[in-house]
């Protein structure tokens, strides 16, 4: 006989608060990437106090949108609002994060990568039904873009300034002069700085998806490096070359159906003293120590994103965003590297060092 749990209304009230702030947050990523892609945060950037009017004049917008657009912009503490002059302004940390895309902390890509899978939902919907897999190409095309900036700014901050140093003498040899493979390369961000950074080695990124191959290739041109990188279209088991210093996966192990044998076909391409360095999405071995807000974005990312990337190859493992460094230790044994050590961190990224 079914019972009738009774409700607490105090945490009925906490809970309903937390789906109002979900709510708010859902329909202001809309308009955050509203703000970026008709430039309202940029025009804001120099930090002097603006009237809706002022803002639409300045982007060629209408004043109607603009005003409600920067009222709830102050609602969610992303711009500030003075009562007496009516006036709007960006304060400087926000603009780092909405307005320089150069910043180590720009974020607007992760609202590309949020609304992506909002315009996926019945793909995924219907994975979570027969259990198949919803392929990297099959999403919306802001994911591609989205996840090339978002991720861009994090490795900025930390690729050559803290993660290539911990890696046991493989900086020493980039300067000098080596050869790298970023394996799923996307749109070449993680490529491209190395080669900006360490112009007497070789590189060259491999990615399955055409498209992203092509804005790579773009890009390198863009940075003026294409004498030193290239970019093909080929799979984590099957791309060309051999003898690497160092073959790298950016964000990426995860989403691969078969990550064991990726890395076994590493170990027969990288050189007898290279090195693998794996990023990963920052994680707990255990489940409860992951129940916090990075946990919350990097799980449901693996939800919509992740797992049916995987799900979509042969094998797939899915091994999940939060696969945590024991499961990717297991795989990277499994894959022939009896080397494994976490060679550093950040509270998003695990930074690991596979040797064989």
């Amino acid at each position: 006989m079914a019972t009738t749990a009774t409700i607490d209304e105090s945490k009925l009230e906490r809970f309903l608060g937390q789906v109002v702030l979900d709510l708010g947050g859902s329909f202001n990523a809309v308009l955050v990437q509203i703000g970026d892609r008709l430039g309202l945060y940029r025009a804001m950037a120099d930090g002097s106090p603006v009237t809706s009017a002022e803002l639409a004049e300045r982007t060629g917008t209408t004043e109607r949108y603009v005003r409600e657009w920067l009222a709830a912009q102050a609602a969610g503490g992303y711009v500030s609002y003075d009562p007496d002059s009516g006036r709007y302004t960006l304060p400087p940390e926000q603009a780092a994060a909405l307005a320089d895309p150069d910043s180590t902390v720009f974020m607007p890509g992760g609202f590309d990568v949020a609304a992506s899978v909002i315009n996926d939902r019945d793909k995924i919907a219907r994975a979570f039904r027969t259990g198949d897999g919803v392929g990297w190409h099959e999403h919306h095309h802001d994911l591609f873009s989205g996840t090339e900036r978002f991720f861009r700014a994090s490795y900025r901050a930390n690729l050559v300034e803290s993660w290539i140093p911990a890696l046991s003498g493989v900086e020493e040899k980039l300067r000098a002069g080596a050869k790298v493979a970023d394996v799923g390369c996307g749109h070449g961000a993680s490529t491209i700085l190395m080669a900006e950074t360490y112009p007497r080695s070789e590189f060259v990124g491999f990615d399955l998806h055409g498209a992203s191959i092509e804005a790579a290739r773009a890009a390198a041109e863009q940075a003026a490096v294409s004498d030193r990188v290239s970019f093909e279209p080929a799979g984590a088991k099957d791309y060309p070359g051999s003898g690497y210093d160092l073959v790298a996966f950016f964000d990426c192990l995860h989403d691969m159906g078969d990550p064991v044998g990726a890395l076994r076909h590493v170990r027969e391409t990288i050189a007898d003293d290279g090195s693998v360095m794996v990023v990963e999405p920052f994680a707990d071995d255990r489940l409860e120590n992951n129940l916090n807000p990075v946990g919350r974005l990097f799980y449901a990312a693996s939800a919509t994103i992740c797992v049916p990337a995987s799900r979509d190859q042969e094998v797939g493992l899915a091994l999940g965003g939060q696969a945590g460094e024991k499961r990717l230790r297991e795989v990277a044994e499994q894959g022939g590297f009896s080397g494994f050590r976490r060679a550093a961190e950040t509270p998003f990224n695990l930074v690991l060092e596979l040797r064989p």
